[in-house]
């Protein structure tokens, strides 16, 4: 994230980013929101995603919370990834979609502590999922 994008422009290049992840077009997120100090990544449900009860899977619920944390993050560090993270799973994920948002709590040079909720829309309703904190750390250039 070289530059100063305005808010259009970030999310334009976040998602030319999520573009770049195999693994979140395997899963099929969708970047909706990524302004300086927030992210909003959706997820369609579909069987796939599912484990044997019939709940979205923890690890799908968790990969939304860490990849939303990290761009929380990136939105204000630039080049970053996941230095930690801590997920309390709230109630099982059911529903047509998984949205997480997440916000930057705190913010250096080097690193941002943000945090994340991950909701399941059933029926147009909000269910509070999963929250999630996590430490993001910036890249150093490559010489």
């Amino acid at each position: 994230m070289k530059g100063d994008p305005t808010s259009g422009d970030l999310l334009a290049f976040g998602r030319k980013v999520l573009a770049a992840q195999p693994f979140s077009v395997l899963l099929g997120a969708e970047l909706t929101r990524f302004e300086p100090g927030s992210a909003e990544l959706a997820l369609a449900v579909r069987d796939a995603l599912r484990q044997q009860h019939g709940f979205v899977h923890g690890g799908v619920v968790s990969y939304l919370a860490d990849n939303c944390l990290t761009y929380a993050g990136g939105s204000v560090l630039g080049d970053c990834v996941t230095s930690e993270y801590k997920i309390n799973y709230l109630r099982p994920a059911i529903g047509q979609k998984l949205v997480a948002r997440a916000t930057v709590l705190s913010s250096g040079k080097r690193q941002a502590v943000c945090a994340c909720q991950v909701f399941a829309v059933d029926g147009g309703e909000e269910k509070l999922v999963a929250a999630a904190q996590g430490t993001i750390t910036k890249i150093a250039p490559q010489a």
